[in-house]
């Protein structure tokens, strides 16, 4: 028992300990902060049993390789994740007003505009896509896509930059939005459609939307079949079970499998490096541009509807759900507290998970 306490301390290292107290921010930040909880805690505890001397955990052999090997590298968890995710989406608000998919594909812009200056940078064209996926602000989509294109290393700093920015939304985006909108943009009151969306529409857009995904991008259809099929068991109301179970008991296991194992790949040798600073800067400059393409194209049908759209909806096409819409809805009541832009802002919210979601597939059936 002294030897192997000797040889674990023996083990220990300053960077060790810079992922270890890494481990422990990222662990307040989701505790006490409340930014991304659900996956910030077990992403830290990850990082923790990852870095702690001597226990090899992490190693292909040990719990958390063996975990990521089953899970992770096979792209099994963002897919499940995406299930839970599509069962607990509401697409009604798209359904009902579907000109607000254009916000959502607007806000992908993001996405290529952080390739292409990850190239322009010196980064390989499959680090690039790596990297600019974090734009999508969709944490399964950007763990899905880079752990098929990012290089040795680079999938931890990724995801983390991913869910981080995620968790930030209501920092990031509100001066974007003040900035690019006028008071009497902000303050415009949207009218609600004056039907529901039917049953039958509910029931037959997942479906259209599969196929005609596997059509458009079909490196995309793995993830977007994962996510309608979910929605398709939620709406379809002859499958209560599965889909509660897919609203609860699975994607609650999936997102612990998933924190864990992306946690368990900061390790210090890849995680502390240069690179990984450059990955974060990107990827803020992602999702700033993602927002400022939504707003900007929102304001264009403010235009185009003389003024009946209100432009703040376009910077909820980034795919953080349902903050995105939330942020957008808290803005405009800051000039009119009367003024309800949730359910309005829902249908570009949604649409930007598919849009980010196809953009990931279009970057892999280019890329791979």
């Amino acid at each position: 028992m002294p030897e192997d306490i000797f040889v674990a301390f023996s083990e220990v290292t300053i960077s060790g300990l810079a992922m270890i107290g890494i481990s422990l921010v990222m662990m307040y930040l989701g505790v006490a902060r409340k930014y991304e909880p659900l996956l910030l805690v077990p992403i830290s505890i990850g990082c923790l049993l990852a870095n702690l001397p001597g226990t090899k955990i992490a190693d292909d052999e040990g719990f958390l390789g063996i975990l990521r090997t089953a899970g992770l590298d096979n792209e099994l968890f963002p897919l499940l994740m995406f299930l839970g995710v599509g069962a607990l989406t509401d697409f009604t608000p798209l359904v009902q007003r579907p000109v607000t998919v254009l916000l959502g594909a607007a806000s992908q812009f993001g996405i290529f505009a952080a390739l292409i200056l990850a190239l322009l940078l010196g980064w390989s064209v499959e680090n690039a896509g790596a990297i600019g996926i974090i734009g999508s602000a969709d944490g399964p989509t950007t763990i899905y896509v880079a752990s098929k294109l990012a290089g040795e290393g680079l999938l931890a700093p990724i995801a983390v930059a991913a869910y981080s920015y995620m968790a930030m939304v209501p920092i990031i985006q509100p001066p974007i939005m003040k900035l690019l909108t006028t008071k009497k943009e902000r303050m415009v009151k949207m009218s609600y459609p004056s039907k529901s969306a039917s049953y039958k529409a509910r029931v037959s857009f997942p479906i259209i939307v599969i196929i005609l995904t596997s059509l458009i991008a079909p490196e995309a259809t793995p993830l977007v079949g994962m996510l309608m099929f979910g929605n398709l068991l939620r709406e379809v109301g002859v499958v209560d079970r599965l889909a509660k179970s897919t609203q609860n008991e699975l994607i609650n296991v999936t997102t612990i499998f998933l924190g864990l194992t992306v946690g368990s790949t900061m390790s210090a040798d890849s995680f502390l490096e240069t690179r990984t600073l450059g990955i974060f800067v990107l990827g803020l400059g992602a999702f700033a541009i993602a927002t400022t393409s939504g707003l900007m194209f929102g304001k264009l049908m403010y235009y185009a509807s003389k003024g009946t759209i209100n432009p703040l909806i376009g910077a909820a096409g980034v795919s953080a759900v349902p903050m995105a819409a939330r942020v957008a809805h808290r803005v405009a009541q800051d000039e009119d507290p009367d003024n309800f832009l949730i359910m309005h802002a829902m249908g570009p919210n949604v649409a930007g998970v598919l849009g980010s979601a196809i953009a990931g597939g279009v970057i892999l059936g280019v890329l791979m």
